[in-house]
């Protein structure tokens, strides 16, 4: 029988513990959990869970998931060598949501895809430049690493464990007993929040004047011209303080209108494509299957069960 172990750092996210157990607490897997040492590991929540093993389980482990934990410290080397041993004994190594940054830490990340809590990817990125974090991903990973984004992407990832695994109808019947969706269509993209300046700083009034005027077919020189710059001076600026460009920022806050429109009106999708300045249904049919690989159909089902 396949032996799953997930290896719960102080203190674990239990809702990310949870997943793991429930998927692969069925007949095809045994399940356990392990910890630096037994004994009861804090959960953010605020209770305790308590653990029967330490790390020698994960010598016998088939696979091992790590799932999220706060603080983001690094775990203590012992930890760290017994992921290590895991991994170059070809154990499947999976992470949900901040559980990267463990396997980062222990260097199994390194030169992979990779992806965590959209909140959480640009410090992912910036502690281990080596890992290649796409924070638009449900999940992923190549080989016998993988990684899931935050909390119910948990619940993707380890379904398509289970469809590796046992195929189709075995991550059907699971997603079935759990209620859950047996495939999510998009990614976390859906969610992630494109960045504005804070207010006091040079472009924050430009912004304001732009998202008040998203219907109008502004362009970059526009804006250019509203802050009294030069466009390539002003793009230079721009992106310096949000760490996009102009024309990237102004084609996310149209992407993001779009979404809150689908989300909150039943306004039909030309004339949400018109509200928000993409001009035509195609057009923001195309911009949201780049930003967040759906249609304006399914986000609103998605959202509004529609």
């Amino acid at each position: 029988m396949h032996r799953v172990v997930a290896l719960a750092l102080p203190s674990v996210v239990a809702f990310d513990l949870a997943i793991p157990a429930e998927v692969f607490g069925g007949e095809e897997y045994s399940f356990a959990v392990c910890a630096q040492a037994p004994g009861p590991v804090p959960a953010t929540t605020g209770f305790e869970i308590a653990v029967a093993h330490g790390l020698g389980a994960l010598r016998d482990a088939d696979t091992v998931v790590v799932p999220g934990y706060a603080p983001l410290d690094e775990p203590a080397e012992p930890v760290l060598e017994a992921l290590r041993a895991a991994a170059s004994r070809g154990a499947r190594m999976v992470s949900v949501c901040t559980g990267a940054f463990a396997l980062a830490a222990a260097g199994l990340l390194d030169g992979l895809p990779a992806t965590t809590h959209w909140m959480d990817a640009p410090a992912l990125a910036a502690r281990h430049p080596d890992v290649e974090v796409d924070p638009g991903k449900l999940y992923a990973g190549a080989g016998n690493v993988l990684t899931s984004a935050g909390f119910a992407a948990g619940i993707d990832m380890c379904l398509h464990l289970v469809r590796t695994d046992h195929g189709a109808e075995a991550a059907v019947r699971v997603a079935r007993r759990l209620v859950v969706a047996p495939h999510r269509e998009g990614g976390q993209a859906q969610y992630l929040e494109q960045p504005i300046p804070a207010a006091g700083d040079g472009m924050a009034e430009v912004c304001a004047w732009a998202l008040e005027r998203l219907a109008d077919p502004l362009t970059v020189a526009d804006l250019a011209a509203r802050a009294n710059l030069a466009p390539r001076t002003f793009a230079r600026h721009f992106t310096a303080q949000t760490g996009v460009s102009p024309h990237r920022w102004l084609a996310a806050q149209r992407v993001q209108l779009a979404r809150r429109l689908l989300e909150r009106t039943d306004l039909p999708v030309d004339e949400v494509a018109r509200r928000c300045g993409l001009g035509t249904a195609a057009n923001l049919r195309l911009h949201l299957s780049r930003d967040a690989a759906t249609t304006p159909t399914a986000y609103r089902r998605t959202f509004r069960g529609l």
